[in-house]
This record gives structure tokens, C-alpha cells and sequence, in this order.
């Protein structure tokens, strides 16, 4: 994939930065990058070799009292990436011979860049628009991308995603600072056991960037944050040292993505479960759901793809190319020091909160896109009037319903459903909104609403039951919850049409199908098929030189 292409989806301005090398000194990079994109939003974070970060989920957050200071301070705007990182050294300077008076806080310096003239045909261009609340900070609301580079504040921990957890992050965010945000995703089922290739991720993975340049409608921002807390054992001093280090080392990991994307071919290619196995799961399934004694109505199964090709893959160039296919979907990569990459473009919301205001989506059913106007419109009418797939969609619908009922007024449901396509494929679809009555309610909403029916199956429990049973591989991050949280926003997606990719070792690539009464063995094959194909349609099928 050329550079151009890039360009056109926000990845081009990392590769902008490479003018940077001539303000700052770029350093060896001796340990692995790690990206983190959502819907657009870009987090590149690259751990830095001198210092580590602190742990917001560290220590007993019942007993933490609030954070000493959350404050953004923007600059004046400038013509470059250069200038712009240039003012910032100067300010991170002059911060660090005049340290705060509090113990513990979150700081955002960030500096907007003017925009610059290129020309695409017919792409309409959109207004810079800002709104000052009169405190002197700026909610920007057309942010576009968020490229990252180091973490200010990382979260993580083995035990499950809990409510104390949800606050510590919570600690370090403000409504009057909206761009300060923690990117990150949770296991699917917190309660398995956790294997090696998923390990550095443990149960859920955040991190607020340390450095990071955000892409907005006619221009662009460069901004640093500096957290820091004496109670986690990480201060003022350190966190300043730590941003330091991280802006050294801007450089060299901007020209890692000014290469274009190239094919490959596939050496090997397996899957977990085989074919004849994945039919044995899903009769036994089938089965299950028949018995009059069984309350199961529907199950997800799912299936790993190992593809191990001729050169290593490299999971920016991966989501570059899944970012052109993508849509009306989501991208994100999420990936710790020294581990895989976990990516994906994923068609499914969780929820979007806006202070008071929640939507969730419901996404079930699938059919390919046809080739042509009257085909593609053949399929979407097969999938209206299926049966099977209106009970999988039902079952979807109705459940994430119920449960924003349960802490929300005026549930609306609009539309009750339709087709929504995607570049390759097309779903039943329908929207849900309504008003929490507390924000408060958002990790109620979040821990209830994952697993929906589209990734687990109905009811959860026995669904998840079987999944276990079934399945000989750790589901991770796939198809769990992906996303941010932000002081008076948040926004989370599943992590499905997901793959875990490792320098060396090829990729996993990840895809399941619904299950209910009415399912094929075959065609629920040929629909992971499908699924998958958005990642194996960039490798070639096989080394002609191994043919011979």
C-alpha cells in the first residue's frame, strides 16, 4: 500500500514527524513498538527504555484521594510538527525547574499546528471548530485520529476488570480536559485462564499517551501529558524524565512507518478447530438448543487461523490496509512492551456515552456484498426474510434492550431493523439510545452489556458455559470490549474481525459465527471464511517456488 494511501486515513501524520529528527535526537530503539488505534483515534506507544510507567490500578484505590490537579494548557498555533515539538521541549524544560505544589495530577501541553493545502478530488473539507468554556480549556469535538507515543499513566492487572479499576482510571480524567483519555480493551471471559501469546495483556490493558498528535478537521495537534502520583511510588520528577526520554525517540519510530505495505505469501495456514471438528462442535450445538430441558437459544462459537508467511508482518502496515477496507467500522491495535500486536476492524459498537447520553448497536446476521447493484440487493433481501438470522438478530436486539433498561430512562430503538453494509459484508441492524441516571451507571452498563448475544450467545451464562467446553484456544482480547474512556465521553466497540500478530511468528487471526436453531455446520464455515478474508485477501496463497 503506497504512502498516499495512508495519507488519506490519518496515518500519514506519524510519518509527518520524521522532520522532527532534525530538532530532537533520535535514540536507538531497543525495545518493541506498541500501537493502540481505535475508530480512527490513534495510540502509538512506545515504552521508554529508562524509566517505567506507573500503574493507575496499583495500591488501593478506596483509599486514594482525588487527583491533586487535571489541567491542559494550549499553545499557540504553529506551521510544523517541528516547531510544535520544539515549543514543547521548551515547556516540559521550564516545568521541570518549576515542579508542581501537589502530590499527584495529570498534565496536558498541547499546541496546534495550522493546517497545510493539498488537493483530493471531491472530498469535501470540514471547519476547524473550537469551543473555550471560559476556563481557558477547549473541548475539540472533530477529532479525527490519535497518534501516541509513550504512556503516562498505564492500567493493568490479572484479576478482572472491577468496578475500583474502572475509578482508578477514572481519577486521572476530566470533562474539562476531554482529550485526556485512557485507550485500551478487556478480556472476553476474565475468568479463563490467560495463555501465553495474551499474557502481557492481562485481564484489561489501558494506557493514557504520553506524547501524542491528534488529527482534527483542517488541522493538527501535538500534545504531551505528564501524570504523576507520590502514592504509586511515581513523581513529578520521573514522570518529566520519562516524557524527556519518550520525545528523544519520536524519530526513529516515525520512519518505521513511512514504508509501503507489501505482499506476501503464506507458508502455513491452520485452523483451531479443524474443519471436521468445527462441525462436530457445532452438531453438538445444534443439539443442545433442540432439548425442550435446555434454556440455550443461541451460541457463539469461534475459530483461530494461524497464518505463517515467507516475511514477518507488520501490524501497521496490516491496519493500514484494513483501514481502506474499512468502512463504517473500527480499527484499533492495542500492544504492551514486548508483545503482539492485537488488531482489528471490527463493524460492532458496544456503546457510546456522552455525559448522561448512551447508544449501544445491534449487529447480527451476514451476507457477502454482490458484485453488482442487483445482486448485492438479492442478498440484502435474503437477509431481511431469513428466519434464522432474524431469531440470531432478535436475540441481539432484545437483550442489549433489557439492559440499558435497567440504568437507563427513554430507551429508544430506531430503526427496529435494517441493512447496514460494509465493504465486504452487510448485517441486520439497529440502534439503541437512551439517559443514564447516574454516570456512575457506565460500568454497570459496560460490565453488563459485554457479552452481548452477537459475541457469546442467550442466555450468557450457558452460553459462555459451552464456549468453554468447546473451544481449545484463549479467546483474549477478541471480541471483548475495545475502546477509551474520557472525562465526559466514552466509546467502546467489540473486538471481533480481530488478529494477534508477533514479528517472527505470523499472525492469529480470529472470527466467529452465531449458532441458533436453523444453523448450518457448512455454511457457518463459509461465513468465518468470510470473515477472515479482510486480513488473508493482503497475503498471497502460496510460494510459487514451494508449488514446484
Amino acid at each position: 500500500m503506497a504512502t498516499a494511501t495512508l495519507a488519506r486515513h490519518g496515518l500519514a501524520h506519524f510519518m509527518d514527524l520524521e522532520s522532527i529528527k532534525n530538532s530532537i535526537a533520535a535514540q536507538p530503539v531497543s525495545r518493541r513498538q506498541a500501537l493502540h488505534l481505535f475508530n480512527h483515534r490513534y495510540y502509538y506507544h512506545k515504552p521508554c527504555p529508562v524509566v517505567a510507567s506507573m500503574n493507575g490500578c496499583q495500591g488501593n484505590s478506596r483509599d486514594r484521594v482525588p487527583i491533586g490537579s487535571i489541567e491542559t494548557r494550549t499553545f499557540p498555533a504553529v506551521q510544523s510538527p517541528a516547531l510544535a515539538t520544539a515549543t514543547l521541549n521548551l515547556a516540559i524544560s521550564e516545568l521541570k525547574a518549576n515542579p508542581p505544589l501537589f502530590s499527584s495530577g495529570i498534565l496536558r501541553l498541547q499546541h496546534q499546528i495550522l493546517p497545510r493545502c493539498y488537493f483530493s478530488g471531491r472530498r469535501q473539507s470540514k471547519d476547524f471548530t473550537e469551543v473555550t468554556n471560559g476556563n481557558g480549556y477547549q473541548n475539540y469535538n472533530n477529532l479525527i485520529s490519535v497518534a501516541g507515543v509513550g504512556s503516562a499513566v498505564l492500567f493493568r492487572n490479572v484479576h478482572p476488570f472491577q468496578y475500583n479499576d474502572w475509578k482508578s482510571i477514572k481519577r486521572f480524567l476530566s470533562a474539562s480536559c476531554p482529550l485526556i483519555r485512557a485507550y485500551g480493551a478487556i478480556r472476553f471471559d476474565a475468568r479463563a485462564n490467560i495463555s501465553s501469546e495474551w499474557e502481557a495483556f492481562g485481564s484489561f490493558y489501558f494506557i493514557i499517551p504520553q506524547v501524542e498528535l491528534d488529527e482534527l478537521h483542517g488541522c493538527s495537534m501535538l500534545a504531551t501529558t505528564i501524570a504523576w502520583d507520590n502514592a504509586l511510588s511515581w513523581t513529578w520528577e520521573q514522570a518529566v524524565d520519562a516524557v524527556e526520554a519518550t520525545m528523544t525517540q519520536i524519530s526513529s519510530n516515525v520512519k518505521k512507518l513511512s514504508k509501503e505495505v507489501t505482499r506476501s505469501f503464506i507458508i502455513r495456514n491452520s485452523h483451531t478447530p479443524c474443519k471436521m471438528h468445527w462441525d462436530l462442535a457445532v452438531e453438538r450445538a445444534l443439539q443442545i438448543i433442540s432439548r425442550s430441558s435446555s434454556p440455550l437459544i443461541k451460541v457463539v462459537l469461534a475459530r483461530t487461523s494461524k497464518v505463517v508467511i515467507a516475511n514477518d508482518i507488520n501490524p501497521i502496515a496490516w491496519l493500514a490496509y484494513l483501514q481502506v477496507k474499512g468502512e463504517n467500522a473500527y480499527q484499533f491495535c492495542l500492544q504492551p512492551p514486548n508483545a503482539p500486536a492485537f488488531i482489528g476492524n471490527t463493524p460492532e459498537q458496544l456503546y457510546h456515552r456522552k455525559f448522561l447520553g448512551i447508544s449501544s448497536e445491534a449487529i447480527a446476521g451476514t451476507r457477502a456484498r454482490g458484485g453488482s447493484m442487483a445482486l448485492d440487493l438479492q442478498m440484502q433481501l435474503d437477509l431481511l426474510s431469513s428466519p434464522k438470522d432474524h431469531l440470531e438478530f432478535t436475540i441481539v436486539r432484545e437483550n442489549i434492550r433489557k439492559k440499558l433498561e435497567a440504568v437507563c430512562d427513554r430507551i429508544v430503538v430506531e430503526p427496529n431493523k435494517t441493512i447496514r453494509k460494509f465493504p465486504i459484508l452487510q448485517h441486520l441492524y439497529a440502534r439503541l439510545a437512551g439517559e443514564l441516571r447516574s454516570e456512575d451507571d457506565e460500568f454497570n452498563i459496560l460490565s453488563s452489556l459485554h457479552p452481548t448475544p452477537a459475541v457469546c450467545g442467550f442466555p450468557t451464562e450457558e452460553a459462555r458455559l459451552l464456549i468453554t467446553e468447546s473451544e481449545v484456544f484463549d479467546r483474549g482480547m477478541y471480541a471483548g470490549p475495545v475502546g477509551w474512556f474520557g472525562g465526559g465521553e466514552s466509546e467502546f466497540a467489540v473486538g471481533i474481525r480481530s488478529a494477534l500478530v508477533e514479528k517472527g511468528l505470523g499472525a492469529l487471526i480470529y472470527a466467529g459465527t452465531g449458532i441458533v436453531k436453523g444453523s448450518n455446520p457448512s455454511l457457518e464455515w463459509d461465513e468465518l471464511e468470510l470473515k477472515t478474508s479482510q486480513f488473508t485477501k493482503l497475503l498471497k496463497l502460496e510460494d510459487p517456488s514451494r508449488q514446484k
